[in-house]
């Protein structure tokens, strides 16, 4: 063996650099993250050749005392943490104390700063090939600019491994990016080779928030997005969540931030997928830029040399908020009406009924009975408030539509449990025209100011298509696509409210696993049976299946409970059993969906078109395609080029 011997300063600098400074985007992430712990509201980054000759970083900070300036390049040099009771609290983005001694062990580094409240600043320089410093007077307001030349002039091995000046601008322009979402009040300017890619000014507000997400990830992602924002339990969750149809065939699309701090960690992307599960293609990937904001104490960020991942104290919680809460906004992205006034929205959902809402509570009142009574209840929450008169004027054009409304048998499906075959379709109600029939005459205003959000059917196209007149223009509403979300929700509906019925098995399924995994099921006998799995420890590397939910009892039970052991065992939950439970749910409504070519009555489509307005999910078939479409009525005038 070798004599032992301690590292020289510079290769024990470079060997971290091998951690820390990857490609020129790792030495704009730690330089731009130690600019924003220094409180910067304006940061200018130029770049020349992809970085890799040139990062120049200038910002408006605290700056650096010039007693400090030498220490600042020295390995585990910091002034952000102290004491372990620092380390376990983390609240700022850098704090290891090794990116300046990295990148200036690679590099010709200068670093140009005056501290706040001095009046003078002062320059260190620093080269990879003798890491000897030297300070001198300089001309600098206040903050500190860092200049990086000639990144790995001194380690030749390491720069034959950099890509091409494209590829590597690219990735150091998703490092801005990702920041500058991570700190919408600081500005951002990015210059590569003297033109300039970015200028991004501070905001403080919503709409300036979302201008800045347009710039950087593009108009369709707010278009075809949902804002979010909750509180429960410690935790905030804000954001933005793609719509199940905006979805992307890679995961480029996917921000997630703990506490300002961009993380890629496995147990946030297990709980987005699950929440999406429902609604997207295989094989597709969701978009979102999500916040989540919680103690530091709870989550520990010194867990990977980038500061990419993080582990959470609780991470069950962490995971169930995470996942509960985004999967109830989608779940509530139904189709709405904009005909009422936004500070009466909670007031126009309490005669959800007039459009088929709480039918299984009500189906036994008249029709006519139950808009009277949601009017009455209606009115005693609107009548003092804003818009009132306005209301009012609804409810005289509901009162002219009831008129014209019919009611039918509750039931709306017979599905055969062994095929999932429609047997019998029968609509409980409808709002809107008799066949034959033509709206009343008079203020057509006041009818159309109570329109539903799907609006009322005219026509079936080719037996696949229904076209509907709504308040705004035409939908048009793919009817297998449609009633095949519908009958899943029921089917889930009904699945889980039985609380999973259960079958024994004749035979029960002995299965070989290791002692750990033993110890698990054992651990996790409570996650089993909540899907109506009975699994026992049988031994010191054996379980047993005695029983399983009846809707599965034609499948691979062995290969499920080892799947859901190991999901457990890598994830820390499991949600495999109510995965191949809704899989094998969607195929059934899928089959008993109604088919094309199959002639409705107009009185089935409007049916059709009120079961979607109270529908979870409905703006997606289980398969994550869309269920419908509008054109607006001014789509539809550039259509025909009316007005020109």
């Amino acid at each position: 063996m070798p004599k032992i011997s301690l590292l020289s300063p510079r290769l024990a600098n470079q060997i971290a650099a091998g951690e820390v400074v990857e490609r020129p985007a790792s030495v704009v992430k730690e330089l731009l993250e130690n600019s924003l712990d220094a409180g910067a509201s304006q940061l200018d980054i130029d770049v020349e050749q992809g970085g890799v000759r040139r990062i120049k970083i200038r910002d408006n900070g605290t700056g650096i005392m010039k007693e400090d300036l030498s220490l600042a390049l020295s390995r585990h040099a910091t002034s952000k943490i102290v004491t372990l009771d620092d380390l376990e609290a983390v609240r700022t983005l850098g704090f290891r104390g090794e990116a300046l001694a990295s990148i200036s062990s690679v590099s010709r580094l200068h670093l140009t700063s005056q501290a706040e409240n001095e009046t003078e600043a002062w320059r260190v320089e620093a080269e990879g090939k003798d890491m000897e410093t030297a300070i001198r007077p300089a001309s600098h307001p206040q903050g500190t600019t860092i200049d990086v030349r000639d990144l790995f002039f001194n380690t030749p091995a390491r720069r034959k491994f950099l890509r091409t000046e494209k590829t590597e601008f690219a990735h150091l322009e998703e490092v801005v990016k990702r920041l500058a979402l991570s700190r919408y009040e600081t500005g951002f300017r990015l210059s590569h080779n003297g033109k300039q890619v970015y200028d991004l000014r501070p905001v403080n507000d919503q709409l300036h928030a979302e201008h800045r997400l347009a710039t950087l990830l593009g108009k369709k992602f707010i278009e075809n997005s949902l804002t979010l924002d909750v509180e429960a339990a410690g935790l905030r969750l804000w954001g933005w969540i793609g719509l199940p149809t905006f979805s992307r065939s890679q995961a480029d699309l996917q921000y997630f931030f703990v506490n300002g701090r961009v993380v890629k960690d496995k147990l946030v992307a297990h709980a987005v997928r699950q929440a999406y599960r429902d609604v997207l293609y295989n094989g597709r990937h969701p978009t979102f830029v999500l916040y989540l904001e919680l103690d530091p104490a709870t989550v520990d960020v010194n867990v990977h040399p980038t500061k990419h991942e993080v582990r959470f104290r609780d991470g069950r919680l962490v995971h169930d908020f995470l996942f509960s809460r985004i999967h109830k906004a989608i779940a509530d992205v139904r189709p709405e009406s904009d005909s009422a006034p936004t500070e009466m929205q909670a007031a126009v959902s309490d005669v959800s009924t007039v459009y088929g809402a709480n039918m299984t509570e009500q189906s036994a009142l008249p029709l006519l009975n139950r808009q009277a009574t949601a009017e009455m209840d209606w009115m005693k929450s609107a009548s003092s408030a804003p818009g009132a008169s306005q209301i009012r004027g609804q409810l005289d054009g509901m009162r002219r539509l009831s008129g014209y409304a019919q009611q039918y048998p509750p039931q709306t499906e017979v599905i055969d449990p062994d095929t999932g075959e429609i047997k019998e379709f029968s609509p409980p109600y409808s709002i809107g025209r008799n066949e034959g029939e033509d709206f009343p005459q008079g203020d057509s205003n006041a009818v159309y100011q109570t329109v539903p959000p799907l609006g009322f059917a005219v026509a079936q196209l080719h037996g696949v298509y229904i076209l509907s007149e709504s308040e705004q223009g035409l939908i048009l509403v793919d009817m297998h696509a449609a009633h095949e979300r519908i009958v899943y929700e029921r089917m889930k509906t009904a699945f889980y409210q039985k609380t999973i019925a259960s079958q024994p098995l004749l035979v029960p399924i002995n299965i070989a696993v290791s002692q750990s995994e033993a110890d698990l099921v054992e651990e996790s006998g409570d996650v089993f049976s909540a899907f109506g799995f009975c699994v026992e420890r049988t031994g010191l590397e054996s379980v047993m299946v005695r029983e399983v939910p009846v809707i599965l009892i034609r499948g691979d039970v062995e290969g499920l409970v080892r799947d859901v052991i190991s999901d457990l065992s890598t994830n820390g939950v499991s949600d495999l059993i109510e995965s191949r439970a809704n899989e094998l749910m969607a195929s059934m409504a899928c089959h008993g969906a109604i088919r094309a070519n199959r002639k409705l009555t107009t009185t089935e489509m409007n049916s059709l078109l009120r079961d979607m307005e109270i529908t979870e999910r409905s703006g997606q078939c289980n398969h994550g395609r869309p269920t419908w479409a509008h054109l607006s009525m001014s789509d539809l005038d550039k259509l025909f080029l009316r007005g020109r």
